[in-house]
């Protein structure tokens, strides 16, 4: 088994680029927490901060310090959508990854 395979310690690896969410972000979370904790199967929440002027990174960090399942990262200035989904892969443990867009639409 590879190194990389050995890190792949989770499931499910949810990751949902943001940018300016702080109106949806609490409810999106709720959301996709339910959804995941009825699957009974490990999993993480990875919100990638895209340069966020709002509150968004404070609201990520308050639900981060509630769930270890939560992860952030929170980037210093705007670099777009790709390259935050590209951040969360980096980041993802899980064997399956999720991509989500945060604006509740999808």
């Amino acid at each position: 088994m590879s190194n990389s395979a050995k890190e792949k310690t989770k499931h499910i690896s949810v990751v949902i680029p943001v940018f300016n969410e702080e109106e949806n972000i609490e409810l999106l979370y709720t959301k996709i927490k339910q959804s995941l904790d009825n699957l009974g199967k490990g999993y993480e929440i990875i919100f990638i901060d895209d340069g966020s002027t709002d509150k968004t990174p404070a609201l990520l960090h308050q639900i981060c310090e509630e769930n270890s399942k939560v992860k952030a990262v929170v980037f210093r200035r705007n670099f777009g959508q790709t390259a935050a989904i590209s951040a969360g892969f980096d980041y993802a443990k899980g064997e399956i990854i999720v991509t989500l867009d945060a604006d509740l639409q999808n």
